[in-house]
């Protein structure tokens, strides 16, 4: 019996020490939720008088704390269908408003003796613990939000979206404007005269919204902002009163902290290897707290990472504008004013900038005209540096005059050797037509891009689609060539993919814009622009409109001659009186030595049939075919040599001279320039 009862003893003794010593809160409630019980020495109701907590509902004592679920699970807990454990309650104590405290809440039901089932309440401090989570909770999503673009507003709004309505109410950034455009930045202090741009700003009051951003400013001396920039060091303002003497030196930016009701704000630089990039901000008016020590150490680690990316998106900004300036440079600047083709040109870059896209348009001999526009795979600074090489390959080719199928299997073969050069594969596409205006015919051939857009002279459709073949690059070869008649007034449109891959239907929109004959190429072009792309999209984008025009029969001459040295008088006849109608008599006597010589050499070392061409157009060209596909060779002959100065002769009387080869023979070409051409 003594041993029953000092154990009873000793349970009473322990109860009543539970409820007047533990740390932690103990709250026993009944059926309608109410107090019976509680540890007099928990954190919230020590020094209160009983009847402020004895007889209350759970909800009364916790003020401050809201949880609109509070009243609901203390009901399951008294029934048995719920149990309580680790809750997390965050509010405000009506002592200490400033504080925001975090509680743990734990509950579960006895009965006592077998009576009336009654709530016990385990209510814990957790708010020191909590704070240290929730610090590790915004780095965590900064880690995973933050540098995810190459974009330097994006990165700061990032920021700005993951810290606000947490670590602040608001947020701003500003960065330099060299750093925003991709300059390169030395390091030392930034003076007050450097203008920043606002590149992100978010609040609570909108947090899905940015606010106004892309505006320059500076930031006068010397304020939080200035002595942050000039030694990259942060400032923390606890508490920001009315009376703080550098908000007389920024009145604006005074008046929009004071109206904002701003009471505390960190200031950290963003600084990357000793290069300070711009400048963050952060602000608290509707949370109450100040900001600590250990909230500047947490924005410090957040302006680190914000900064690092920041620089990322700078050197990204800084290649792509080389590479697009590079790329700007090894495009032609103006297609070539032509008599018998009128082009018209658009290259836009794109956002990601340094693409490969390339067009050109390269007068021949005879009067043609090759129009080429093609796409290296990928984008960059070697990706532009490919497309300028691959460019001088095609035009250095096409003035050879190769047939197109025959150009592209070149350009593959120089398009495999370039990616042994840089040790990784190089692939492109590309469309090359040439256009005789002779003939007033275009043959084009593919290498795994799109056909041309083609239209008659009054805007009717035209069929002209090559096949397209492999891309350059992958050694394959086996291209194929169409050739097709175009009408005088004919209009072609060759362009790359970056034009048409937004659109829907984008060929059918293209035959629709460009079926209107009347309108300069320009406003075409223009037209297509606004249609197709609405926006700026991610890869470059290329247009070139070519409007097609034989050459007046008046202007052109042709002699079949037989393979007979005497007849080289007579054609040397014939050229001056072709000269003497077209009022070219001052070309004669360099003219009469130049075919003179062509049809010597075709009647020597060719085979018939021999014809003889000439072609007024901006300059004067003369043309001897014949039936031999051997190559001709300049040679330098001695002093004592009775021959071998022919193509010699012809090469320092004409402004350019070649050879191309046909299905059947050569032709031997010589171009004179003419006055005013």
């Amino acid at each position: 019996m003594s041993s029953r009862h000092d154990s009873g003893d000793l349970s009473a003794t322990v109860l009543e020490a539970l409820f007047t010593q533990a740390p932690m809160g103990l709250y026993v409630f009944d059926e309608q939720l109410r107090i019976v019980r509680y540890n007099t020495a928990g954190r919230g109701v020590r020094g209160l008088p009983s009847d402020a907590v004895l007889g209350r509902r759970l909800d009364e004592v916790a003020e401050g704390f809201h949880d609109p679920e509070l009243l609901s699970l203390a009901r399951q807990v008294l029934t048995g269908e719920a149990r309580v454990r680790n809750r997390l309650m965050r509010g405000r104590p009506p002592g200490d408003p400033d504080q925001e405290t975090v509680l743990s809440v734990s509950a579960f039901r006895v009965r006592p003796g077998g009576g009336h089932v009654l709530g016990v309440a385990v209510v814990e401090d957790v708010s020191a613990r909590q704070h240290t989570v929730d610090r590790l909770d915004i780095l965590h999503d900064a880690h995973h939000a933050i540098g995810t673009s190459l974009d330097v507003r994006d990165t700061a709004d990032a920021l700005a979206e993951t810290v606000v309505g947490r670590l602040a109410d608001a947020v701003s950034v500003d960065v330099l404007d060299e750093a925003v455009r991709g300059a390169a930045l030395s390091g030392g202090p930034v003076d007050a005269d450097v203008p920043l741009r606002r590149v992100a700003f978010r609040s609570v009051r909108d947090p899905a919204r940015q606010g106004p951003s892309g505006t320059l400013d500076t930031f006068p001396f010397p304020t939080p902002f200035s002595q942050s920039l000039q030694d990259a060091s942060p400032r923390l303002v606890a508490r920001l009163t009315p009376n703080e003497p550098w908000l007389s030196t920024d009145p604006e930016r005074a008046r929009l902290l004071t109206d904002a009701g701003v009471h505390s704000l960190i200031i950290t630089p963003l600084v990357v290897r000793g290069v300070v990039l711009g400048v963050a901000g952060f602000y608290r008016y509707r949370d109450p707290r100040p900001y600590d020590e250990n909230d500047l150490s947490l924005a410090e680690q957040l302006a680190q990472r914000t900064a690092l990316s920041i620089d990322n998106a700078r050197s990204y900004a800084r290649e792509r504008t080389i590479a697009t300036a590079l790329q700007r440079h090894l495009l032609p600047r103006t297609p070539p004013r032509l008599t018998t083709v009128d082009t018209a040109a658009l290259h836009l870059p794109g956002s990601v900038g340094g693409g490969g896209d390339w067009y050109d348009v390269i007068p021949l001999s005879g009067g043609r005209v090759a129009l080429t526009v093609g796409d290296v795979t990928g984008s960059g600074i070697e990706v532009a540096a490919a497309m300028g090489r691959l460019r001088t390959a095609l035009t250095t080719l096409a003035v050879r005059d190769l047939a197109p199928e025959e150009l592209l299997s070149c350009l593959d073969e120089t398009t495999v050797s370039l990616a042994l050069d840089r040790g990784e594969p190089v692939t492109a596409s590309c469309l090359y037509a040439v256009f005789d205006p002779v003939t007033r015919t275009c043959t084009a051939a593919s290498a795994g891009h799109a056909p041309p857009v083609a239209l008659g002279a009054l805007g009717e459709p035209l069929v002209l689609e090559p096949p397209a073949g492999p891309l350059l690059g992958t050694g394959r070869g086996g291209y194929e060539a169409v050739r097709v008649e175009l009408p005088d007034g004919s209009l072609l449109a060759l362009y790359t993919n970056g034009l048409v891959r937004a659109a829907a239907n984008a060929r059918q929109t293209l035959l629709r814009l460009l079926s209107h004959p009347d309108r300069p190429l320009r406003q075409l072009a223009d037209d297509a622009v606004y249609a197709l792309l609405p926006g700026q999209s991610e890869d470059d984008a290329v247009l070139l409109l070519a409007r097609t025009r034989g050459l007046a029969e008046d202007r052109l001459a042709e002699w079949t001659l037989p393979k007979d040295p005497a007849v080289v008088g007579t054609a040397r006849r014939l050229a001056e009186h072709q000269l003497s109608d077209w009022g070219l008599e001052d070309l004669s006597f360099t003219t009469e030595l130049i075919v003179s010589e062509l049809v010597t050499n075709a009647i020597r070392y060719g085979s018939p049939p021999i014809r003889l061409r000439m072609i007024r157009d901006r300059s004067l060209m003369c043309e001897v075919s014949d039936g031999s596909s051997t190559a001709p060779h300049l040679r330098n002959a001695r002093s004592i040599d009775e021959g071998g100065r022919g193509l010699a002769l012809v090469a320092q009387l004409a402004t350019r001279w070649g050879t191309r080869f046909g299905r059947r023979g050569k032709t031997i070409w010589s171009e004179q320039e003419l006055d005013g051409g």
